[in-house]
Order: C-alpha cells, then sequence, then structure tokens
C-alpha cells in the first residue's frame, strides 16, 4: 500500500505562522520607510524548506503549504499603504487592535475567497507565466529528493551571485543599486535609467518578451514623451535641479496617468475575464464537478465558502459601525455608510482582485503595483461617497471640517480593498505553484485563511511598535521624538492627499483622464497587433508608466536576454494571445530563480537587522559616486555576461 504523502500538518501551520512573524514585521518596517516591499513567496520557500528538511519526513506538498501560509501573511503587510493614514490625519492616535485586525483580517479573508473562482479563470484554464509561481515550483522541485541535481546547482549558483551584489549594494552599499542620467533637449527633460538588480533579471527572464517589451514601451510613453512634453510646458522652479524637477513631474503627474491607464486596462480584462470567471464559478458549485474532479483541482465546499462569506460579511458589518459609531449619529445614515463598506469590499474587492491577480499573472507579485489599484480604489470610492452626499445619504458629521470623518472612513474601507488586493495578487502565485506540483487547492485556500490571521495578529502591535518608536511625517505621538528619524510613509500619505482632494473638489484630474484615454487608445492597438500575431498588453504598458522606470527597463532587459541567449526558449500564443516560451531545458529557469531567491533572503535579512537595530544603514560603508556607480555597472554586467554564458550551455 502507498504510504500518504504528508502535507497538511500542525508543524507546518506553526512552522508558517514563525516565519510570518518576521516576513510581517520587515514588510511593514521597509514599506514605511522606503515605500517598497520584498515579496515573501520565495523566501518563505527556501527557509520551510531548510526548516522540514531538519525536522525530517518532510515532503514537497508539506513544503508548499508552508510558503504558502507564510507568503500570504507576509503580502497582507501590505495594509501599511493606507491604514496609518487614519493616525496621519489625527483621526487615531494609534492602531486599536480590534479594529485594526479585523479590517486586516476580513480584507485578507475575501481576497483568499475571490481567488477561488479565479484560480479556475487565471490558473487553470489560462497559460499566464506567472513569474514567480513557476520559480518556486521549481525550487520546489530541484530541492525535493527527486529532483535534479544539476537543477539544484544552478538554483544555488544563482542565489549566491545575487545575494553577493545584493549585499554589497544594498546592505554594505560600496556598490550602487542602480544608475539614471537626467538631460535636456531645450527645454525638454528626459531620463534614462535602470537598476542592477539581479532578481528583475531573474523577473524578465520568466516574464517573457511581450510583457517585457509592453512594460518598455510604458517606459518611453512616461520617461520619453510625458515628462519632456510637461518640463517644456511648466515653469522650472528657480533653485530646483533638472533631476528633482523631472522627478516631481513623475510622481504629481506620470504616475496618475499610469493610473488612469492601468485603470482602464484594468476594467478591460476583468471584462474579458467575464467568461472565465463565471466559468470558474459554475464549475466551483457545480455537484458533478466537486464529485468528478481530480484531488488536484477541487477548491473549498461551496456550503463552507458561503459560511466564510456570511461570516466576513457579518464581521465587516460590526467593524464598520463600531468605526462609524463614535462620530455620526446612530440611525439609518449610519446604516447607509455600513452598506457602503460592505458593498465596496464586496464589489470593488473582487474587480480589484481580479486585476492584481491578472498583473501577478503577467509580472509577478513583486513588480505588480498594488499602489496603482489602491489609488483607483480611493478615486472610486470617494466618487461614489460624493455621488451619495448628493442625495443626503451621508451623515452631516462626516462632512464637517473639511471632509475629516468622510476621509478617515475612506481610508478604513480602502485597508480593507488594499488588503484584498494583495492577498489576490499573491496567492495567485502560490495557486500556481500548487499546480505546478500537484497539490490540493482546498488544503491550500485553508492554509491561506490561516495566513491571513496570521498576519492580521501581527500587524497592528507592529504598526504600534514602529509608530511610537519613530512616529510618522508629519504625525508624531510626543512632542520630544526627533522628527529626523520619522517614517516617511509616502502611501498612506499619497492616498490622503487623494482622498482630501476628490472630497474637498480641488484635485488635478487632468493627468488620470489623459492616462484613461492613453489606456482606450493601447486596448484599440493591442487588438490591431493579435490579429497579426503580436501583442501589446495594456495593462502591462499601464504598470510600465507608473511603476519606477528603472523597475521596468531591467525586466525587459532579462527578457531580452532569455530571447537573445536561451537556445531552448520558443515563442508560443496561448489562449489569450500572451506569449511565453517552453523550455526544454531548466537551467536558466533554475539561475532566473535562483537570482530572485537571494535578492529576496538578503532583503528580508537586511530589513530584519534594520528593524530590531532601527537603523537602515547599520552596515552601510557607502562608496561616494561616481565609483559606486561605475563598479555597480561592472560587477551587473560581469554577472549578465555570466548569466549569457549560462543560457548558452544550456544547450
Amino acid at each position: 500500500m502507498q504510504k500518504a504523502i504528508r502535507e497538511l500538518s500542525i508543524r507546518g501551520v506553526i512552522l508558517g505562522a514563525l516565519i510570518t512573524v518576521v516576513f510581517t514585521a520587515s514588510n511593514v518596517y521597509l514599506g514605511l520607510k522606503i515605500g517598497l516591499t520584498f515579496a515573501s513567496s520565495i523566501p518563505a520557500t527556501v527557509i520551510s524548506m531548510a526548516a522540514l528538511r531538519a525536522l525530517g519526513g518532510s515532503s514537497i506538498l508539506e513544503n508548499n503549504l508552508v510558503q504558502t501560509q507564510a507568503s500570504a501573511a507576509g503580502t497582507l503587510s501590505c495594509v501599511f499603504a493606507t491604514i496609518p493614514g487614519l493616525v496621519m490625519i489625527g483621526f487615531w492616535s494609534g492602531f486599536p487592535y480590534w479594529q485594526s485586525f479585523l479590517i486586516t483580517l476580513c480584507g485578507g479573508a475575501t481576497g483568499v475567497l475571490f481567488t477561488i473562482p479565479l484560480r479556475r479563470a487565471l490558473v487553470t484554464h489560462s497559460e499566464l507565466p506567472y513569474p514567480e509561481g513557476v520559480a518556486c515550483a521549481e525550487i520546489l522541485r530541484a530541492a525535493s529528493p527527486e529532483g535534479n541535481g544539476n537543477a539544484l546547482r544552478a538554483l544555488v549558483q544563482g542565489s549566491a551571485v545575487a545575494a553577493i551584489v545584493t549585499f554589497l549594494s544594498t546592505g554594505l552599499r560600496v556598490i550602487r543599486d542602480g544608475w539614471s542620467a537626467t538631460f535636456g533637449i531645450g527645454a525638454s527633460l528626459f531620463r534614462v535609467e535602470g537598476s542592477f538588480s539581479l532578481a528583475l533579471i531573474g523577473t524578465g527572464y520568466l516574464v517573457g518578451l511581450s510583457g517585457g517589451i509592453a512594460m518598455l514601451a510604458g517606459v518611453a510613453i512616461g520617461w520619453w514623451v510625458a515628462v519632456p512634453w510637461l518640463s517644456a510646458l511648466s515653469l522650472h522652479p528657480a533653485g530646483l535641479s533638472p533631476d528633482a524637477f523631472a522627478t516631481a513631474l513623475w510622481v504629481h503627474k506620470i504616475r496618475f496617468m499610469g493610473a488612469g491607464t492601468i485603470a482602464v486596462a484594468a476594467i478591460w480584462t476583468v471584462a474579458a475575464l467575464f467568461r472565465p470567471v463565471v466559468r470558474g464559478l459554475r464549475e466551483a458549485f457545480s455537484r458533478k464537478h466537486r464529485h468528478t474532479a481530480l484531488e488536484t483541482d477541487r477548491d473549498l465546499p461551496p456550503v463552507v465558502m458561503n459560511a466564510l462569506l456570511a461570516v466576513i460579511v457579518v464581521a465587516l458589518g460590526l467593524v464598520f459601525t463600531s468605526f462609524l459609531w463614535p462620530i455620526t449619529a446612530h440611525d439609518r445614515l449610519l446604516m447607509a455608510m455600513v452598506a457602503l463598506g460592505i458593498g465596496a469590499c464586496l464589489f470593488i474587492g473582487f474587480l480589484v482582485a481580479s486585476a492584481c491577480g491578472y498583473m501577478a499573472g503577467i509580472i509577478g507579485s513583486s513588480s505588480s503595483p498594488i499602489s496603482g489599484i489602491s489609488i483607483i480604489s480611493v478615486v472610486t470610492l470617494c466618487l461614489v461617497l460624493l455621488a451619495l452626499e448628493t442625495v443626503h445619504l451621508v451623515p452631516d458629521s462626516m462632512t464637517e471640517s473639511g471632509q475629516h470623518g468622510a476621509i478617515a472612513f475612506i481610508l478604513f474601507v480602502l485597508t480593507a480593498l488594499t488588503g484584498s488586493a494583495a492577498i489576490s495578487n499573491d496567492n495567485l502565485q502560490d495557486l500556481k505553484t500548487g499546480q505546478l506540483v500537484g497539490a490540493t487547492p482546498w488544503k491550500q485556500e485553508v492554509v491561506l485563511l490561516v495566513g491571513c490571521v496570521a498576519g492580521a495578529l501581527v500587524i497592528p502591535p507592529v504598526l504600534n511598535v514602529l509608530y511610537n518608536a519613530y512616529g510618522f511625517v508629519g504625525a508624531m505621538p510626543r512632542p520630544s521624538m526627533d522628527v529626523s528619524r520619522a517614517l516617511p510613509a509616502p502611501q498612506p500619505g499619497l492616498m490622503v492627499d487623494i482622498a482630501r482632494g476628490i472630497l474637498r473638489h480641488d484635485l488635478d484630474w487632468t493627468m488620470i483622464l489623459v492616462g484613461a484615454a492613453l489606456g482606450m487608445g493601447l486596448i484599440v492597438a493591442d487588438r490591431l497587433l493579435r490579429a497579426k500575431g503580436l501583442a501589446l498588453p495594456p495593462l502591462a504598458v499601464g504598470m510600465g508608466i507608473y511603476l519606477p522606470a528603472d523597475v521596468s527597463v531591467t525586466i525587459a532587459l532579462g527578457a531580452v536576454l532569455a530571447r537573445l541567449f536561451d537556445p531552448t526558449r520558443r515563442r508560443k500564443t496561448s489562449g489569450d494571445g500572451t506569449h511565453e516560451s517552453d523550455r526544454e531545458d531548466g537551467r536558466g529557469t533554475m539561475i532566473a530563480s535562483g537570482f530572485i531567491v537571494g535578492e529576496s533572503l538578503i532583503g528580508v535579512l537586511i530589513a530584519t537587522i534594520s528593524g530590531l537595530s532601527g537603523h537602515a544603514d547599520l552596515m552601510a560603508v557607502s562608496l561616494p559616486n561616481p565609483a559606486g556607480t561605475i563598479l555597480g555597472l561592472i560587477v551587473f554586467l560581469a554577472c549578465l555576461v555570466w548569466f549569457a554564458t549560462q543560457l548558452r550551455r544550456a544547450r
């Protein structure tokens, strides 16, 4: 009799919860400090693999469930982009535990439920590349007892190279982590830049040429068309360098254009996914399909899903009521606001989850612009609230004092939406990994929910510790604190500014509308190109506009390298028109995955040291420019040459 393979286990759940604490704390700190986080799936895979091997008796499926749980909890920390705004506007003086816990948990749990029908539409019946999901699967396979020794060596080599480069650039800072050049032609400013990140090179390899070129097209639109045009028309502020002026235009203008493009492209993408999603829902709730489906294609039973949804709706109703209770009259208008919050979490939440899942399928979780989706969500929520104001369904107390209560409620609802989007973004990568290694979907969905609980338990105390230790820019817990050490919290500040601008009727809509028009044009262009066997995914172009140019350029470089030097790759067109590659030899995939592993693990290590010490530059020796940039370029080019050589050897 064949021995059952260990998959869902108590020790795995406990190990996942322990990894959660480190990842969540690190991501919250990094997010508030620099506005960026690390994707936790791959480092969770490596850490759980090592821990389970030490315990003995582990399997590839058990390891997969541990990383699924830990990565879900680490990803839920993306609520750092919204909930600190409540402290920054003075609505809260700290982070009330139960309200913070429940809104975070409910947002994450809705994201898990949304991934169930989306799994069928975006994973089972789709050929999106899912770079990080594929990388996780390759790591799990290589490290299993039946794994390929050569593949494991390639993974270790790629990890070691990326770890060394990342430690030199991010830890010691003896080399720069990128390059940038801003120059003018007449009154117009242009910028070219790139990153020395090997993880982005690995992502580009896994993404493929179509997605990489689309992102590069977004960079061209943003930095080689829009910024030069705006800089030529705008008055250059005295005392501001050309580089700073160009950056300000991108931050305050071009990113909003990118958000508009992403919004239109996301709506188009969700519309295009309507049939697959409906088919996925029909299969998920079909009794016949549940009885005939293989174990590797079974989701949580409908009765469990419905019960969970009912519990989430009740919990959302309670948490929204408790939030509004002190600031509004206890009448029908309170109930209208509670209904608005619940409806937003269910309907807007499903739309943003679909868009984020699709974006993760194109370029991975690390580069997926969650903050762009948050911008779209906050704009939508504010417009709905303004519409309700016109029919007198918003309490007067919420619109007093410059819409103070309304802004706070928008940020609170937005926290749930951000959690839902972030979880969907990460979970579909995990479900893709599970599909590739033969995992059981319903068991993954269980540990995803457990991961949401673990993350939601940790996030409020971490936020309180960081706030009381450092404070946020513009919001210090004690007058005597050192303002220079305050955490910048860039995303919450941006969300506050957008909500305040819309509700007070002083937001400049121009760039958002320009981006929306551009998105419509890109959709038409993409349809015309697909008729000729080509593709220019509008969502990927929008991400190229919105994301920092060095990210998109480096991803595109990785895609081009794969195309030029990997002889085992062949383009094919999937059912939805995207292009991906058949890999007859896994060496390139394993090295690319190793690049992501090495950089991610060192990122976790440095973030943990920074969080414990309170200093982001504790190990820095900082080689000055231009020496740091030149040395960084030499190291980066040497790594690319080595990678290209390894790809050719894969023949």
